[in-house]
């Protein structure tokens, strides 16, 4: 409470949950697990490719990946 403004409270008043998880809904899904599984189907549809079509297949999608990954990499150093 301040002198000023007696609707000020100080951060030590207002309480906080401290269960965060007790809040979460049960259809929620954190953007963890989408990520790991496009990473995991994409190593799959790879590694198909490499059956499919032998040493061409590794490295075609390889080469292919690299102007994407360079321009990630671009536009996470620019923030």
């Amino acid at each position: 409470m301040s002198k000023i403004d007696p609707t000020l409270v100080a951060d030590a008043d207002i309480i906080v949950a401290q269960d965060t998880h007790a809040q979460k809904e049960e259809g929620t899904k954190s953007p963890d697990t989408l990520i790991l599984v496009i990473t995991l189907f994409g190593v799959i549809l790879w590694g198909l490719s490499v059956a499919a079509f032998g040493i061409p297949g590794l490295y075609i999608p390889a080469l292919a990946a690299v102007p994407v990954i360079w321009t990630m990499l671009i536009l996470i150093t620019r923030g």
